[in-house]
Formats: structure tokens, C-alpha cells, sequence
């Protein structure tokens, strides 16, 4: 199992979702953003490394929110959701498709990737 770490990334009662790139697995599906996290580094900052790498942007990262485990025939992973904020940079896609900042009631109408859609409900 790979541990896998995610940003919930809100600003003024809005979180961003980003659309997972083409190529990739679940390609075209919308996530929170993040990636795997290397050896000896810490959720914390593969987190910050990841969202550097994907959007261009420094994170403030607040809590833990939820943890979710997924497997099928491609990947088995575990994904650590931490609330995060936007602390500064531009946001450049690196890796996406697309960005939104959409509402938690919002969250619902979009194909979020395994494990995303399921901690919707933690959301504040």
C-alpha cells in the first residue's frame, strides 16, 4: 500500500478541486490535489512539496480531516486529507486539466476520484 496525501484547500466557504490530467489513472476525474509521499518525508511535506509541484502555490496546512484506503487493479493506496489554505502563489496546472472552487453541497455534482468523494461528508 502507498500512503498518498491530498489538500482540501478552502477559501471563503469554497474548496478547489482539480480534474486528474488525461494520461493519468481516473483521467478526467476531479480530486483534491496532491501525490505520494517519498520516503523518509512526512505527510505534512510531501504535501507541501506536491501542491509546490502541481500548482505553483505555498499551502498552510491546519488538520488532518480523514484517511481513506482504495484498491483495484491498478493501484492500492491510502489517502491522507489534510484542510489546508492558500498561503500565496499564482495558481499555475502543472499536472490538471482544470481547477474549480466550488461549495461542499457543489462537491456533489462533479466525478470526484475514489476515496475524494468519500470524505465530502467531514467537510465543514
Amino acid at each position: 500500500m502507498i500512503d498518498v496525501v491530498a489538500a482540501v484547500i478552502k477559501k471563503d466557504n469554497q474548496y478547489l478541486i482539480a480534474q486528474r490530467n488525461r494520461n493519468k489513472h481516473f483521467a478526467f476525474h476531479w480530486e483534491f490535489p496532491g501525490g505520494k509521499v517519498d520516503n523518509g518525508e512526512t505527510f505534512e511535506i510531501a504535501l507541501q512539496r506536491e501542491i509546490k509541484e502541481e500548482l505553483s502555490i505555498n499551502i498552510k496546512i491546519y488538520k488532518k480531516v480523514s484517511s481513506q484506503k482504495h484498491k483495484d487493479d491498478k493501484i492500492n493506496v491510502e489517502i491522507h486529507y489534510f484542510l489546508c489554505e492558500h498561503l500565496d502563489g499564482k495558481i499555475i496546472l502543472l499536472e490538471h486539466e482544470d481547477i474549480k472552487w466550488v461549495t461542499k453541497k457543489e462537491l456533489f455534482s462533479y466525478k470526484m476520484a475514489p476515496g475524494d468523494s468519500k470524505i465530502i461528508e467531514f467537510l465543514a
